[in-house]
């Protein structure tokens, strides 16, 4: 078995993994399945290319390449930019629609349904305005540079994987360390209780929205850096991003990840073993047994 495809499973797990994080928080704290942070990702990895080519304008010096990465400072300074502009996108849809509908008292179903129909929108738009043509955050050559054991990595690569080990942690501090995450966990228990207590909701919904919109833009940065970036990209990665969520259990953000990283390792050793046609499938699959044997994930709570 080559040992190539553990590192190439940790590589795609991180993305999948940083993707999750946002899904199971909306979900645990707003109580449906967003099919709009899929196109999140999608959205986040356009809006960033678009300040980057912004900011390359303005300064051409931003694009230089940063030894030994294959991108310059206008990178790291436009995900800045791309993840405000994702975090306005997601705000703005809660406030168009999800908002509203709750505001009403809407079932859970209906507001799926709603975010199904805004995923094809976000999804049709984003294609509109930016083509089905590939694109790409820099199309500098890396080579892999071998890591042991007969694995090898990009630096690009070893920048997602440390990167988005950084973020998790920070982010699992500040939900368990911080007020407004003991209110976040308050609201996901239970958001009526918590109001009694004087938690305001309408501020933990707008925080979750801010925390899952920017999750996804990173993770979208993250994809189309390695790969490339395409208008469908969020919805090729939206079965991995909930079987990943609901492998780790729902609301768990270190689940969320460690369900990120099963799910990267299983595709990346079922196309080494099987063959990649099935790659797809492999999420499917362990999306269907964990809801067979363990419901709640690994780190869920039974009856959650």
């Amino acid at each position: 078995m080559n040992p190539q495809a553990f590192i190439d499973g940790l590589i795609s797990g991180s993305t999948i993994g940083l993707g999750a994080i946002g899904l199971t928080l909306t979900y645990s704290i707003l109580r449906f399945a967003n099919f709009t942070h899929g196109d999140f990702l999608a959205w986040g990895a356009y809006l960033t290319l678009t300040v980057a080519g912004v900011l390359g304008g303005l300064a051409a010096g931003l694009g230089a390449p940063l030894y030994p990465f294959s991108f310059g400072w206008g990178l790291p300074l436009a995900v800045m930019g791309g993840v405000i502009l994702t975090v306005a996108l997601a705000l703005g849809l809660d406030r168009i629609l999800f908002g509203r509908l709750r505001a009403r008292g809407a079932d859970a179903i209906i507001i799926v349904m709603a975010s199904f129909g805004a995923s094809m929108a976000l999804r049709s738009l984003l294609e509109f305005i930016f083509t089905a043509k590939p694109a790409y955050f820099t199309k500098a050559l890396q080579i892999a540079k071998p890591l042991g054991l007969g694995m090898r990595a990009t630096p690009d690569q070893l920048l997602v994987i440390g990167l988005t080990g950084a973020l998790v942690l920070a982010l699992h501090l500040f939900v368990t360390r911080s007020d407004t995450g003991r209110a976040m966990r308050a609201v996901s228990e239970n958001p009526n209780l918590a109001s009694v207590f004087g938690v305001d909701v309408d501020k933990i919904v707008r925080v979750t929205w801010i925390i899952g919109a920017g999750m996804a833009c990173l993770a979208g940065v993250m994809a189309g850096l390695l790969v490339q970036i395409r208008p469908y990209m969020g919805f090729d990665l939206l079965l991995p991003l909930f079987a990943a969520a609901i492998l780790g259990g729902i609301g768990s953000i270190p689940g969320a990840m460690l369900g990120g990283l099963i799910i990267g390792l299983a595709e990346a050793f079922t196309v080494q073993i099987i063959g990649a046609e099935w790659r797809a499938a492999i999420s499917f699959i362990i999306l269907v047994l964990v809801l067979m044997l363990r419901p709640q994930g690994l780190f869920g709570q039974r009856g959650a």
